[in-house]
């Protein structure tokens, strides 16, 4: 018999998974998405709220679906070998290679940027980071709950003066909306659609979902569909606040550009916009609590990956894992957050159509038997095109022309795929290999 949670436990629950997500993509995205995409913001935002809000929220409810204990256990139904290789890279993607360098540039853009000139800002960055991640590095060796009750006192002050930034910003906007960039001129609402990939919280909800369930365990709800729904009380909850945010600092942006200009990121928008109606100190306090909560992130984002690789190769031991994963992530953060995001965009068009294919065969997986006769093929037909998508999208952010040798593969896929111009070529063969496939099995099953 399960126990039944009380409200205030649903809540502490559902407050410590924001706080998971709540981190520096969650402020700089929906920012830059208001700026440009202006008159066009409602189709964009909703677009966005699909893959930030609406595909972690499937995440989190997959991995209560299925019962695994984690994500690599999750993946190994298409092979072991894809489980450990999917499962580590998207450690790295959530960890050293984007979001924790991430954490501290967002932290140092917002908090210290304003107020140094442009010729020192790189070396501003550097100083800043050192410092930043040698914090990050010392409470990593040494985890402790001071980090999770300094998140749990950070993640509602932090939510109290956005809320008082927002509504402020909603009663007396900062000027009026502006015509959509470029990018938003056309198909506004599949450009937010993928925009919503660059928080990473759908790829963090295959890793936070377990912590979930283990303090749903905890409580006492022990049975399968008591973790459910309990896993979708909480995982609505927190999802419904973080929506609400990214509407509000969405519509901030969208307001700003009259008074403050555009930004090649949203980082500057929330500085500028607590500037302009707090003046020094709102920005000052603003810069603190950022910088506070970009901190608690990066530890935790360090630790979860030194904890992961540990388990894969147990004789280094956890703490040089810590090490190397804190100095690679103040390497990668010296590169400026622009740069970040530049090169996450690639990488993330090839794994996220990968997690999105996965969490929708976790939920369809009982009627075919979790076959990896399903699995396999439908994950394959995803990671070959998914692969394209990586390789176009990374010669888009460099500015060159596609590779020679990809361009006629590219027109093949462009006549024949539906949505693929808008980065969405991978459902279609993904839906039609899994019913194919689920027929196959099925027919097979009642046979035999």
């Amino acid at each position: 018999m399960d126990n039944k949670l009380q409200v205030k436990q649903y809540l502490a629950i559902a407050f410590m998974l924001f706080a998971l997500f709540f981190g520096a993509g969650n402020l700089i995205f929906p920012a830059q998405l208001g700026q440009l995409a202006g008159e066009n913001i409602v189709p964009a935002i909703i677009g966005f709220l699909i893959t930030g809000v609406g595909l972690p929220l499937l995440g989190i409810l997959a991995m209560g679906y299925s019962g695994k204990k984690n994500l690599q256990e999750l993946a190994s139904r298409v092979h072991p070998i894809y489980g450990v290789g999917f499962t580590a890279l998207l450690y790295l993607t959530i960890g050293p290679f984007f979001a924790a360098p991430r954490t501290g540039t967002v932290a140092f853009e917002v908090g210290i940027g304003p107020f140094i000139k442009e010729e020192s800002f790189q070396t501003g960055l550097l100083i800043f980071t050192i410092v930043f991640f040698l914090i990050t590095l010392l409470f990593s060796l040494y985890p402790a709950k001071i980090v999770d009750n300094i998140g749990k006192i950070l993640a509602p002050l932090l939510i109290i003066l956005l809320a008082i930034l927002l509504i402020v910003s909603f009663f007396n906007p900062m000027g009026s909306i502006q015509e959509p960039q470029e990018a938003y001129q056309a198909s506004s609402f599949f450009k937010g659609f993928l925009e919503g990939y660059n928080t990473m919280d759908a790829l963090a909800a295959l890793v936070f979902g377990i912590i979930v369930i283990q303090s749903i365990r905890a409580l006492g709800v022990k049975s399968k569909q008591g973790i459910l729904v309990a896993t979708a009380k909480t995982g609505i909850t927190a999802i419904l606040l973080l929506g609400v945010i990214y509407v509000g600092i969405s519509y901030l942006g969208a307001t700003s550009v009259s008074t403050i200009g555009y930004f090649d990121n949203g980082g500057p928008v929330l500085s500028g916009a607590a500037s302009h109606y707090f003046g020094t100190f709102g920005s000052l306090l603003m810069a603190v609590l950022i910088s506070l909560a970009c901190l608690t992130t990066a530890i935790g984002l360090v630790t979860a990956n030194a904890e992961y690789f540990n388990t894969l190769f147990p004789k280094i031991g956890y703490k040089p894992f810590v090490f190397f994963f804190s100095i690679l992530t103040f390497i990668v953060a010296n590169f400026g957050l622009t740069n970040i995001i530049t090169f996450s965009i690639p990488v993330l068009m090839f794994l996220y159509p990968l997690a999105m294919v996965l969490v929708l065969l976790t939920f369809v997986s009982p009627l075919f038997y979790h076959s990896r006769w399903v699995y396999l093929p439908t994950i394959g037909i995803t990671f070959i095109l998914s692969i394209f998508d990586g390789l176009k999208a990374l010669c888009d952010s460099l500015g060159i022309e596609n590779f020679a040798w990809m361009q006629p593969i590219l027109n093949v896929f462009e006549t024949v795929l539906p949505f693929y111009n808008e980065g969405l070529g991978w459902i279609v063969p993904a839906l039609v290999v899994t019913i194919i496939m689920m027929a196959v099995v099925r027919f097979r099953q009642t046979n035999a």
